[in-house]
């Protein structure tokens, strides 16, 4: 027996480091102001702790949205990897050369684009999707909060997140 409608509980979940940096935070003024001295020390870094855990928080939260969407993500050593029902498929995070959002699919898609492979398309409600966010992050150049207000604001056609910087070709150079 549970206490908790599933909607509360995922809404919890979904915003779980959140919640964790706060209470860090709460913690860490309880040590700076309450027992003594030697305690505000460490409380000082908790509260540091807690501060940027809220943040990264609050960011994977609103990157994560409903699960239930068909097919599962994998991410392992900088390869992403997409099973799914009909399609599937992996990219390299190193060998990838753009990132879209297809808000014309639905639900969402995420598109990967490798030079020479088709392109991958995740489901942004796909199981373990929100592994897709550290992934995305370490591409160089990201801007996160780009990323984020696009997928909050569902565009109804394709938007590209990222891209990568083309180098010039040896034929190109000026010297």
């Amino acid at each position: 027996m549970t206490f908790f409608r599933p909607e509360a509980k995922a809404a919890v979940w979904r915003w779980r480091e959140a919640f964790a940096g706060v209470l860090l935070t709460l913690f860490g003024v309880w040590l700076v102001s309450g027992p003594g001295f030697l305690l505000a020390v460490p409380g000082y870094g908790a509260i540091g702790g807690g501060v940027v855990l809220t943040w990264l928080g609050v960011q994977r939260g609103r990157f994560r949205g409903p699960d239930g969407g068909t097919g599962a993500v994998q991410v392992d050593e900088g390869q992403i990897s997409y099973f799914g029902p009909l399609t599937g498929g992996t990219v390299a995070l190193q060998e990838m050369d753009r990132l879209t959002l297809e808000g014309n699919m639905f639900p969402a898609h995420w598109r990967l684009s490798q030079q020479g492979q088709p392109p991958l398309l995740i489901p942004v409600n796909a199981a373990g999707a929100d592994a897709l966010f550290d992934a995305f992050a370490a591409l160089p150049g990201l801007r996160t909060e780009k990323m984020l207000n696009t997928l909050r604001a569902e565009p109804h056609g394709a938007v590209v997140i990222w891209q990568r910087a083309t180098t010039p070709s040896a034929g190109t150079l000026l010297h």
